[in-house]
């Protein structure tokens, strides 16, 4: 990928807005904000935020991601996870670094790749 095409995707940020309800998968190769209910697949190339009345039923696949709502499936985010006080989060989660603020509500399981350490 090219220098503009990256500095393009960096500038791309998609918003479900509070009040819209999508059924179905969304790809996106920005950033995402969901203030809405989504239900179904969300693939993304960069970070995921889901607002205070932000809702997602289904899977979710991205680089990192941040949760003040409420989320329930499986999570995979490729670099961190930040569950923000008040989220509601119920499921399978899966990434590299997970941050958790007092407060959230966290129902499942959360796997952490182990890096190897090289023997010196």
């Amino acid at each position: 990928m090219s220098r503009i095409e990256q500095e393009v995707l960096s500038q791309n940020i998609n918003r479900i807005c509070h009040g819209t309800e999508i059924i179905g998968s969304i790809n996106a190769c920005g950033d995402m904000r969901i203030d809405g209910i989504l239900e179904g697949n969300l693939t993304s190339k960069g970070r995921v935020v889901i607002g205070e009345l932000g809702c997602i039923k289904g899977d979710l696949v991205c680089k990192n991601v941040d949760v003040w709502g409420s989320f329930e499936g499986k999570l995979i985010a490729l670099e961190s996870t930040n569950f923000k006080a008040i989220a509601v989060i119920v499921g399978e989660i899966k990434t590299s670094k997970l941050y958790i603020e007092a407060g959230a509500k966290f129902n499942g399981s959360c796997t952490m790749p182990v890096e190897e350490q090289s023997n010196k």
